[in-house]
């Protein structure tokens, strides 16, 4: 999507000085995506992240490795909506593997698009053996332990689905008021991450590619009101609560055959090409908590470019006080390609920078 300025990425004499890949040691990745939206998992040359668990972890490389974060993400290697993906040690004795999820702003706590996509590379590069006609891949993120199902056909990977974290809307028909003045109700929902999720159509403003500037400009001024009034928290750990990014849909909430359209805006205003698994986890605990769909029902989710997942509510349960459920994603991803990242000596620009 279209961005404005080169924003200069200011750096410390810390990140200034610390240790880049080279040619001879270089950091490699895969690229997949999943319905349009990248994702860039880091194979080898990363240096270790310590920690006695994954949260510990992300805080380790959000303070000592983002010069990484930003080498890897932003341009000339990635762009402004880059994705990516550190494969760790895991701390949790179910999980297959473990992830740290980044972006142009950080470090995320739950990515469905990631998890669709990382079920089939666990098969594929041999870190889970495959099973016909379903190999199960546990995920540990740092929103908890994330179980996917990964259709196998002839030895051959396919659609993938997931049981999410326990979801919940942390709050409901919230009313509040953009910086110009215009009111709005949205709805807080968490899938892993929390959002805020809000009919597009009360801006009067429809859930299409040509609209994205518009809609990225909502979310953003929607989060800001939203992190001026509520404070949110988590049952399970301090380090989950903070708000994600908003989620405007076409409204159609209710439960349909026809697929209901949302966009995504996350991290600093990045917008996700997919219908965003954790998003439609987030959706569908909203909706079963308002009676809109039921346990069981299969409902298309798409994205702002027309990508699709199929999301439905596989159990019920609950989130420390929230009533909660055990949301189901299903979605495709595929193989982009390979890539070996170094860093040249004297390249100032070549340390990552973002349009935006």
């Amino acid at each position: 999507m279209p961005h404005d300025k080169i924003a200069p990425q200011p750096q410390s004499d810390s990140a200034k000085n610390s240790n880049y890949p080279t040619k001879a040691t270089p950091i490699e990745v895969i690229d997949m995506h999943t319905g349009g939206e990248p994702l860039r998992i880091i194979t080898s040359g990363y240096p270790d992240i310590p920690g006695e668990d994954i949260l510990a972890k992300r805080r380790y490389a959000k303070t000592n490795l983002d010069h990484l974060r930003r080498f890897l993400m932003f341009e000339p290697r990635g762009h402004y909506d880059m994705y990516g993906a550190i494969l760790v040690e895991p701390s949790l004795p179910d999980a297959d593997l473990a992830i740290l999820f980044i972006h142009n702003e950080g470090y995320s706590t739950m990515c469905g698009h990631a998890i669709l996509a990382l079920g089939r590379y666990a098969i594929d590069y041999g870190l889970v053996k495959a099973v016909e006609p379903i190999t199960q891949v546990n995920i540990e993120c740092p929103c908890g332990l994330v179980r996917a199902e990964v259709e196998v056909t002839n030895g051959k990977t396919g659609k993938v689905r997931f049981s999410s974290v326990p979801s919940f809307m942390f709050a409901g028909d919230i009313e509040l008021s953009l910086p110009d003045g215009r009111k709005f109700k949205t709805d807080i929902g968490y899938g892993g991450a929390f959002y805020a999720i809000l009919d597009a159509g009360q801006f009067g403003v429809a859930v299409t590619p040509e609209n994205v500037r518009t809609l990225t400009q909502l979310s953003e001024d929607i989060c800001s009101a939203v992190n001026a009034k509520i404070t949110l928290a988590h049952p399970d750990h301090n380090d989950l609560a903070f708000l994600y990014g908003a989620i405007l849909t076409d409204g159609k909430d209710a439960f349909e055959v026809s697929p209901t359209r949302n966009i995504c805006v996350f991290a600093k205003n990045q917008v996700d090409r997919s219908p965003t698994g954790s998003g439609v986890s987030a959706r569908l605990a909203i909706q079963h908590a308002k009676g809109l769909i039921a346990k069981g029902q299969v409902r298309p989710f798409e994205s702002v470019i027309g990508s699709g997942f199929e999301g439905s509510v596989e159990d019920v349960t609950t989130c420390g006080p929230h009533p909660a459920i055990i949301a189901s994603v299903k979605g495709q991803a595929h193989y982009s390609g390979t890539a070996s990242f170094w860093y040249e000596e004297g390249d100032e620009v070549g340390r990552g920078f973002i349009v935006g």
